[in-house]
């Protein structure tokens, strides 16, 4: 049974950590199927959000539709199925609102460490506050690490040779500047994935023009930014159905297209190329929009209503694919030879991953190594009690996955007040895995980070399968106590 701790109010059963689409989702579900439990979410920035606060750069949007990336509980009722970063803010407040979660957040609260204390089977956490410099120490049941995968503080730019000789701006996407005048300037974007595809339509509006400056290419396909057969349900069904019937729809769509990439690459990469090329009016597809990799083997890039080609065959921007040699006073010369003018410089060169915040782990005290472990079902770290991790899909919306852990979790604590344990964990003999790279992308991020993040196994419950199917039977349906599960009073 769970127990009701004061240790100077400071004691909550559950911590969440983030207060982000998944950290948000997470309290949202906690008022809705556990309202006698107590939690607190530990906020590192100064608002709510995550990502979608944090980014300003001009269009920044969802890459995923608004019915699968929103909460399975509210529905979205906005008639744009990939939205802009001001109305998943306004989502999320609303969310918030309905089920206060807004009272519970603690924010500028910089995580600084976990230990699990195992003779009392709680968790002592300490925060640092990033205004006044002051920690705090709480003690929990239950983690929910709500905090995403990536450095909230710093992008990643790569440094390139003679940098400092250019007299423009060279700005990154997570830290744009709020009053920047980029209007009928010439404009580089270094970069080729969803960041660079986003923001070039954007800029290419009051730009002289806008360059995508890319080393190689990335899928890129149109979708409609306004869904017209989830329209028509919307007119049959309830509100609160017709979401339904949405999300579904769009799920399964989601599966049969990441399926038949991965099992007909060929004839999908064909088919990709070709819907580019009828968008690209009489801009080359060759060598611009033929990635070298099958699809899905990167993220693939969304542009609602072809913003991205409309902007290209109209001119406004293009597409150079080639390797930076060096900068200049006014600009980027290539590999090639080839010299790029520009007044302004856009780095959209990705992120850096930071696993849990970069704060520190431990049990008993003794360090615990997060690169060593095996993520169970795609939720937990072997070895770890009562330390649930929050990571969406890679090939779908974020939020499927975040959802699917929540429904979990509910199982599980039922399962624990009905047997009365306090803790568990998920008890693996790492020399019988063979230990995979945990993300199935072969994105430079994950290979940067390759050596700070857990691993899988080659089948379930240690393998994540990025499948939404597979992931239902097995947090939903499939029988919470198994072989792997170690129960503790």
């Amino acid at each position: 049974m769970f127990l009701l701790l004061d240790m100077n109010n400071k004691y909550k059963d559950i911590i969440i950590i983030g207060a982000g689409i998944s950290g948000i989702g997470a309290a949202c579900h906690l008022s809705r199927k556990h309202p006698n439990k107590t939690y607190i979410i530990l906020e590192s920035r100064k608002e709510m959000g995550g990502t979608w606060s944090l980014f300003k750069y001009p269009g920044i949007r969802s890459d995923s539709d608004m019915y699968t990336f929103g909460y399975s509980f509210k529905t979205w009722d906005n008639p744009k199925s990939f939205a802009d970063a001001p109305s998943i803010l306004k989502y999320l407040n609303e969310a918030s609102e309905e089920f206060n979660v807004n009272e519970n957040i603690s924010y500028q609260q910089q995580v600084i460490s976990y230990d699990f204390d195992t003779s009392s089977k709680l968790w002592t956490v300490i925060s640092k506050d990033k205004t006044t410099g002051v920690e705090k120490t709480y003690t929990s049941r239950f983690i929910f690490s709500c905090s995403g995968y990536y450095n909230y503080d710093k992008g990643y730019t790569p440094e390139f040779k003679d940098q400092s000789k250019y007299k423009g701006e060279i700005i990154h996407p997570q830290k744009w500047p709020k009053n920047i005048d980029y209007k009928n300037k010439k404009i580089i974007v270094i970069g080729s994935g969803a960041t660079a595809v986003t923001i070039v339509p954007q800029l290419a509006k009051d730009a002289s023009h806008v360059t995508m400056l890319q080393r190689s290419p990335s899928y890129i396909g149109k979708l409609p930014n306004k869904d017209k057969v989830g329209a028509f349900i919307k007119f049959i069904f309830s509100k609160t159905l017709a979401h339904r019937i949405i999300r579904l729809k769009n799920i399964l769509l989601t599966i049969i297209f990441f399926s038949l990439c991965r099992s007909f690459p060929f004839i999908m990469k064909k088919y990709i190329i070709n819907g580019a090329k009828k968008q690209l009016g009489d801009f080359p597809v060759t060598p611009h929009f033929v990635p070298s990799y099958k699809p899905w083997e990167q993220r693939f890039c969304i542009a609602p209503d072809g913003d991205f080609f409309k902007v290209i065959k109209d001119k406004q921007a293009s597409v150079v694919t080639d390797q930076i040699d060096s900068f200049t006073q006014d600009g980027i010369i290539l590999k090639s030879g080839k010299f790029l003018d520009a007044d302004l410089v856009i780095t959209a060169t990705g992120l850096n991953v930071l696993a849990f915040g970069g704060a520190k782990i431990s049990i008993d005290s003794n360090q615990f190594d997060v690169s060593k472990s095996y993520v169970y079902k795609g939720l937990m770290l072997s070895n770890l009690p009562n330390f649930f991790i929050f990571v969406g899909y890679t090939n779908a919306s974020w939020t499927l996955k975040t959802d699917l852990t929540n429904e979990y979790i509910t199982r599980v604590f039922k399962y624990l007040e009905k047997e009365e344990y306090l803790a568990f964990k998920a008890k693996v003999n790492e020399g019988s895995l063979e230990p995979t790279p945990l993300l199935n992308l072969n994105s430079n991020y994950i290979y940067r980070a390759a050596n700070m993040l857990p691993k899988q196994g080659i089948s379930a419950p240690w393998r994540v399968y990025q499948n939404y199917i597979l992931d239902y039977k097995m947090l939903r349906i499939d029988n919470i106590k198994d072989k792997w599960l170690e129960f503790y009073s």
